[in-house]
C-alpha cells in the first residue's frame, strides 16, 4: 500500500536501523551509501556496512544483473554485522526491488523512485504487473517518491540538461534519507563541494538535489515522522571510518616506520584488492613505493626482489593471483625471506565471482605450493582488525625470514565500521636485524658471510641485503647446503633443510597468543570456533543464544598456520566444536587432522556473509543435541554421534 498518512510528530528515537539503497549499477549507489554511513560516523554511531556490487562490469540498465546496493547498520550501542534484514529498502528501480524483495521482513519499509516504474523497467526487471500497484506489496509500508523527475526539476535553474540532472538522483534519496534518519547535510555538502569543483554544473546539480530530497521529507508531509539514532557510547580518542582495504595500508605502513623498512609494493590490480594499491600510491610521503606490474607473476617478482634488496616487500591480489604466484613464492620459502602476501579472497574457483566473498583459500595459503613449503598464516576478523593484523605479518615475516599470507576477504576489503586511531609511537618495534658483518672464517683465515647459517632461537637466517662488503653471498631457486648456502643436491641436506624450515615455521607457536575462549560462565558445553570475517555473525549469533539463556563458548582464530599453542586443549574440553566457514570445512578439515577432534561444519558458500540468525540457529541445534546425548547417556542409552550441518 502507498502510505499518506500526514501527520506530523517529533522525531521518534530508535535504538538501530537497518537501511539499504538499490539501483542500477550507474545509480551511484555505493556513493550514497558511503555518504550516509560517513555522516553517521561523524554523529557518533556504531556502524557496520556490506556494499554489494555486481558481478557484470556493465550489465543492461534496469535488469537484474546491474542491480548494486549498499546497506548499512547504525546503532546507538556496540553492533557487530551490517543486520540481517533491511528495515529500510530505497528502490531506485523495478529490478532493485524485485533483487532485495527476498531480503526483505514483513512490515519493512520501501521507498521506490515510482519514476522509474514504467513498463519497459518492469518488463526489463521481470514484473507482469506494477508491484506498487497491484497488492503485491501488502506486507510492507511503501512510499512513492517521484525522485527522477523532480531531480531533474530542480536542476533545471542551473542549466543542467535532463539526461545529465537524472544522474544527481541519488543525491536525492540520500537527502530524503538524511531527513528521515536526522542525519546532518553540512557533511555531504562539504565533500560534494570539493569533490565536483572542477566541474560547477555537476556541483551545482548534486547540491541541488540533495537538498531537494531533504526539503521533500519535510514538506511533503508523507512520513509519520523522522528518527533519531543516538551517538553510541564509544571509548575516548580520534575515530576514522575505515574500509578493511584502508586498513591494510594503513598497517603496512605503519609496519614501514616501526622498523624502519622502505615499503614497496609490487601488484597487479584484482578485485577486491585493488584499493590497497590504490591507498598505498597516495602516501609516497611515506617512502611508499608502488609498482603496478604488468601480471601478477612479475608482482610477487618484483616484491621478492625488493626484499632481497632490504625492503618491506608486498604483493596484494585475490584467489586467482594467489594461483600464479605460488612458484615465486615458493622461491621465497627456499631463499627465507621476508615478504608479505595479502590474499583479499573472493569467490572461486578460476575467475569466479569476482565481487563476492568467501573464505575459499584457506587450504591454497596452506598447501598450494611446490614441495614441503611451510609459512605462516594469519586472518583479519573485522575491518579494523585489518591494520593489526598487517603489523602481525610484517613483524612474523621479518622476525623470521618467510613469507607470510594475510588472509582477508570482500566483505572486510569494502565494508566499513568506526577505529579509534592508535597511538603510533606505542607500536611495538619490529627489529630488521640486519647482519652487519661476517659469521664465518675459513680455514685460510678469511672471513665470510654465511647465508644460511640460522638464529639458535629463531631459525631465521641472516637478512644481507646486497651492497656491503663482506656480505656477498649466493641465492636462487635450487637447494642450499646448510650453513653455506652453496647448492648442493645431496637427498641428507635436502631433507636436513626441508626439517629446519618446517621447524622455524612451528617454532612460531610460542611466539603467539593464546587462544581467548570467550565463555561468559565457564559451563557451556558447545564452543563455537571461526576464522576471519564470521566474526562478526558468529559473535553476534552467540549474543543472541544467550539472550535466550543458553551457556555457549566463542574463540575467534587469527593465527592459521601455526596455530595457537593452547588451541588443542581448548577444542578437548568442550564435547561439541561447531566451525561455520564460507567455505565448505576447510578449517574444520585442518583442526580435525590436527588434533584429532570431530568437529561439526557449518558452511556457506553463496557470495555474502554468514547472517546472525544462521548462526544462531546453528548453534541452538547444536545446543539441542548435547541436551538430547545428556538424556540418552542418562538413560543408559548410546549416545548418538554429531554430524555436518
Amino acid at each position: 500500500m502507498t502510505d499518506t498518512t500526514t501527520n506530523h510528530e517529533p522525531s521518534r528515537v530508535l535504538d538501530r536501523v537497518v537501511i539499504r539503497f538499490a539501483g542500477d549499477s550507474g545509480d551511484g549507489m555505493q556513493l550514497a551509501g558511503d555518504r550516509f554511513t560517513t555522516s553517521s560516523a561523524l554523529l557518533g554511531n556504531d556502524l557496520a556496512t556490506l556494499p554489494d556490487f555486481p558481478a557484470e562490469i556493465r550489465a543492461p540498465a534496469g535488469t537484474l544483473a546491474g542491480v548494486s546496493a549498499f546497506q548499512v547498520h547504525i546503532s546507538d550501542h556496540d553492533i557487530l554485522t551490517p543486520g540481517d534484514d533491511p528495515n529500510v529498502l530505497v528502490a531506485m528501480n523495478p529490478a532493485a526491488l524485485r533483487a532485495n524483495l527476498p531480503t526483505l521482513p514483513p512490515g519493512a519499509t520501501i521507498i521506490a523512485n515510482v519514476d522509474a516504474f514504467d513498463d519497459r523497467n518492469l518488463g526489463k526487471a521481470g514484473f507482469a504487473h506494477n508491484p506498487l500497484a497491484d497488492g503485491s506489496l501488502s506486507a510492507y509500508t511503501v512510499y512513492e517518491v517521484p525522485m527522477t523527475s523532480i531531480t531533474t526539476e530542480v536542476c533545471k535553474e542551473a542549466g543542467v540538461k535532463p539526461r545529465d540532472a537524472e544522474r544527481s538522483k541519488n543525491f536525492f534519496a540520500l537527502g530524503l534519507i538524511s531527513w528521515l534518519y536526522t542525519r546532518p547535510l553540512d557533511p555531504t555538502v562539504e565533500w560534494i563541494e570539493a569533490r565536483f569543483s572542477s566541474n560547477p554544473m555537476v556541483k551545482e546539480a548534486n547540491l541541488r538535489a540533495l537538498k531537494a530530497g531533504f526539503h521533500f521529507g519535510e514538506t511533503a508531509e508523507l512520513f509519520e515522522s523522522s528518527y533519531e539514532v543516538r551517538p553510541a557510547p564509544l571509548e575516548p580518542g580520534e575515530y576514522v571510518n575505515v574500509t578493511g582495504n584502508t586498513a591494510v595500508a594503513w598497517g603496512l605502513i605503519a609496519a614501514s616506520r616501526v622498523s624502519g623498512l622502505p615499503l614497496f609494493l609490487g601488484t597487479y590490480p584484482i578485485t577486491p584488492a585493488s584499493d590497497i594499491l590504490h591507498e598505498l600510491s597516495k602516501h609516497k610521503n611515506f617512502g611508499v613505493r608502488t609498482f603496478q606490474a604488468e601480471d601478477e607473476i612479475a608482482g610477487v617478482g618484483a616484491a621478492l626482489g625488493a626484499a632481497f634488496g632490504g625492503a618491506l616487500g608486498v604483493t596484494t591480489t585475490s584467489g586467482p593471483g594467489l594461483d600464479l604466484k605460488a612458484e615465486t613464492i615458493g622461491l621465497a620459502v627456499s631463499l627465507e625471506l621476508p615478504l608479505v602476501v595479502v590474499d583479499i579472497q573472493r569467490g572461486g574457483p578460476s575467475t569466479g565471482l569476482p565481487t563476492k566473498t568467501e573464505q575459499g583459500d584457506l587450504l591454497h595459503a596452506m598447501y598450494g605450493r611446490h614441495g614441503e613449503a611451510p609459512l605462516p598464516i594469519v586472518a583479519a576478523s573485522t575491518p579494523s582488525h585489518c591494520f593489526d593484523v598487517a603489523l602481525e605479518a610484517v613483524r612474523l615475516a621479518v622476525k623470521y625470514r618467510t613469507p607470510v599470507i594475510l588472509l582477508s576477504d570482500g566483505y572486510l576489503a569494502n565494508g566499513t565500521e568506526p577505529w579509534r586511531l592508535p597511538d603510533v609511537e606505542r607500536l611495538p618495534r619490529i627489529d630488521p636485524d640486519f647482519a652487519t658483518a661476517p659469521n664465518h672464517t675459513r680455514p685460510d683465515g678469511t672471513e665470510e658471510l654465511w647465508p644460511y647459517q640460522r638464529d639458535e632461537a629463531t631459525l631465521a637466517r641472516p637478512w644481507a641485503p646486497p651492497g656491503v662488503a663482506g656480505l656477498e653471498h649466493r641465492i636462487g631457486g635450487l637447494e642450499k647446503s646448510d650453513g653455506s648456502g652453496s647448492v648442493a643436491y645431496d637427498g641428507a641436506n635436502h631433507e636436513r633443510m626441508t626439517r629446519l624450515r618446517a621447524a622455524k615455521i612451528a617454532g612460531i607457536t610460542a611466539d603467539i597468543p593464546l587462544v581467548e575462549v570467550d565463555d561468559e560462565q565457564a559451563g557451556a558445553t558447545v564452543l563455537v570456533v571461526g576464522w576471519g570475517s564470521t566474526y562478526g555473525a558468529i559473535a553476534a549469533g552467540v549474543r543472541r543464544v544467550r539472550a535466550l539463556g543458553h551457556q555457549v563458548a566463542h574463540a575467534h582464530l587469527t593465527h592459521l598456520n601455526p596455530f595457537p599453542p593452547n588451541l588443542g586443549d581448548v577444542l578437548r574440553s568442550y564435547r561439541s566444536v561447531l566451525v561455520p566457514e564460507v567455505n565448505l570445512g576447510q578449517l574444520s578439515r585442518l583442526l580435525r587432522a590436527e588434533y584429532l577432534v570431530d568437529v561439526v561444519s557449518f558452511t556457506k558458500v553463496q557470495g555474502v556473509p554468514f547472517r546472525a540468525a544462521e548462526i544462531e540457529s546453528a548453534i541452538l541445534h547444536q545446543v539441542d543435541a548435547e541436551a538430547r546425548r545428556e538424556e540418552e547417556a542418562g538413560a543408559g542409552w548410546p549416545a548418538s554421534a554429531g554430524g555436518e550441518q
